[in-house]
């Protein structure tokens, strides 16, 4: 049967006051003064009284105790605890509750532990490069790819991911501390590989992390040539035949207007081959340029009037201060190289006015940057922009990023690309200062 709290109290009152007043009854015809009587009945009313708030009390003080030692032990991260239900009331309701919660806890945390360690298991096993670094630079977590990449095999957790960084390859240093997405290059054990990087900031039990994602992108890569060179073919085939086929036609049919006499038609034939022979000729000489690109003949060039014609070219906003000292490049390859750079960024959608060429030197090396506020580039553009022929724009040939990229290679540089926070897209090109000296 159910007993409420206010019914149990209500009980222990009356009997008290009915206890009471028996009391009273009695002791007036017991006791020849009154006053007397009224000392004893009063006396036993307060010990009545503190009887029944002792008795009323004793249950919930318990079930208070039970609780506290119940929280203290959620707080320690134990949910093994049950308390005994012996009541049928409030109380009991509120114990049984309790015991469903550490139920449920106990389950939930089953289910963690399990999707733990099948997310552990699929992290271990991933070929990406994982490494979760705090605030600190310490290291929470790497997988068994971060550590052959950048620990010889050996657990990573608990150092200090700088140290670390600092024994790695130069450009995977400069790709970290960009902070920002970005593919680039590095030598990892005698062999030149290309990586993807990919880092994000997050909160993880109310402390900020850093998630790098290291992806080895060379076979893939490999690979994507393969069938960049496979549409190469299939480009070169189309305008090929495009101009062969009315070429072969009209030659054919040169001789049988030639038999009637027919002199205009003669010239029509003749002028039509002539211009599919120069369409023909501008096409193949288009790819020939980038097949056969001259080396630099580098030179100390005055940054500033550089900075202007290229801004003269493609309009742009030049980000002060130049550097004093001059740099050293090829003016023509790497003006050409900037201005697809730039026309890429107008076509990007972003605001004119917000594209930028940023010149510096850093250490040994010159730094250009070409940034915009366009839509940027989702990871699969970003890992094959640099290849050739590779062009997300309807009727692209998908030269123009990879001729900038043969123009940067060949003064001994390197080429970044990234996406910038807030929108839009940074390429970098990374020259060296000291004369170039070719074989």
């Amino acid at each position: 049967m159910y007993f409420s709290i206010e019914g149990k109290l209500a009980a222990l009152l009356i009997a008290a006051v009915v206890l009471s007043a028996l009391a009273a009854a009695w002791l007036t015809v017991f006791f020849e003064q009154p006053w007397l009587a009224f000392a004893v009945v009063v006396a036993a009313s307060l010990i009545l009284t503190l009887w029944t708030a002792r008795r009323a009390a004793r249950p919930v003080r318990h079930v208070l105790r039970a609780m506290m030692g119940a929280v203290a032990s959620y707080r320690d991260g134990e949910f093994n605890l049950s308390l005994a239900v012996k009541t049928r009331d409030e109380l009991g309701e509120l114990m049984a509750a309790h015991n469903e919660l550490g139920h449920a806890l106990r389950t939930e945390r089953s289910n963690l532990a399990q999707r733990e360690l099948f997310l552990d298991t699929v992290m271990q096993r991933s070929p990406v490069a994982l490494v979760l670094a705090d605030s600190h630079q310490r290291v929470a977590y790497a997988n068994l790819a971060a550590r052959h990449l950048l620990n010889e095999g050996w657990s990573m957790d608990g150092t200090d991911f700088s140290a670390l960084l600092a024994r790695a390859p130069a450009p995977l240093r400069l790709a970290v501390e960009s902070g920002t997405d970005n593919v680039f290059g590095a030598e990892v054990a005698g062999v030149e590989e290309i990586f993807s990087l990919s880092q994000r900031l997050f909160q993880l039990q109310g402390r900020p992390y850093r998630l790098y994602l290291l992806q080895q992108m060379t076979r893939e890569l490999s690979r994507q040539e393969v069938g960049v060179w496979k549409k190469l073919i299939r480009v070169l085939s189309h305008e090929l035949n495009n101009s062969l086929g009315p070429i072969a036609s009209l030659a054919q049919s040169g001789p049988e207007l030639m038999r009637r006499g027919d002199t205009a038609g003669v010239d029509m034939a003749f002028g039509a081959i002539g211009e599919r022979a120069e369409h023909l000729h501008r096409f193949i000489a288009r790819y020939s340029e980038f097949a056969k690109l001259p080396a630099p003949r580098p030179a100390h060039v005055e940054w500033r009037s550089f900075a202007t014609e290229i801004a003269a070219a493609h309009p742009c906003r030049i980000i002060e201060p130049l550097p004093s000292a001059a740099g050293w490049f090829d003016r023509a390859q790497l003006g050409q190289a900037l201005i697809n750079l730039l026309r890429n960024a107008h076509e990007a959608g972003g605001p004119a006015e917000a594209i930028e060429l940023v010149i510096t030197h850093v250490g040994e090396e010159q730094r250009i940057e070409v940034r915009d506020r366009g839509l940027g580039m989702n990871q699969t553009v970003l890992n094959q922009a640099l290849l050739p022929f590779y062009s997300t724009k309807r009727g692209g040939t998908g030269l123009g990023l990879a001729l900038v990229r043969e123009i940067v290679e060949a003064h001994a540089g390197r080429i970044r690309l990234a996406n910038r926070d807030g929108g839009g897209l940074c390429v970098t090109l990374a020259l060296p200062l000291q004369p170039l000296v070719r074989v």
